[in-house]
């Protein structure tokens, strides 16, 4: 889902919502696509940023699902639940090591773009990581710049 506010004839921003099924990297290269060539943008900008503190973003590999999963283990095993030494639990034992793994990740990506698409390499894709287990809606904010 789209929501566009008008900006200059040069840049646009617009919000973006997303339903994650739960934890892991959820692809939306597709959904970012789609925004660049709603806003008629052939070179410029696309800036993503994600509204929240326990998901994030980032660029990862797309072709093999291997690679997603082997991250997501290696960040569970490096930040994991229930740790004694976590204060903030009022929110289920998933959010703080959502928050952390927020912090450790990305919540702004800067991508060009060129020949009205995200100038991904090969085998690169814009994932949605959601840290929490439960599935959540998620909201992006994007600022599209045309050159």
């Amino acid at each position: 889902m789209f929501q566009n506010n008008k900006g200059t004839n040069n840049n646009m921003i617009m919000q973006l919502a997303v339903a994650t099924p739960g934890q892991g990297l959820h692809e939306i290269t597709p959904q970012i696509n789609n925004a660049i060539n709603e806003a008629g943008i052939e070179r410029g900008l696309c800036t993503i940023f994600i509204q929240h503190t326990s998901a994030s973003l980032l660029v990862q590999e797309n072709a093999d699902p291997d690679a997603r999963h082997d991250l997501e283990q290696w960040l569970n095993k490096l930040v994991p639940i229930n740790d004694p030494a976590y204060t903030h639990t009022s929110e289920g034992p998933d959010d703080m090591p959502s928050h952390i793994k927020s912090t450790l990740t990305c919540t702004t990506l800067a991508i060009p773009v060129l020949d009205g698409r995200t100038a991904l390499g090969t085998w690169q894709g814009i994932f949605l990581w959601e840290h929490r287990h439960n599935p959540a809606p998620r909201r992006l904010v994007l600022h599209l710049q045309k050159d």
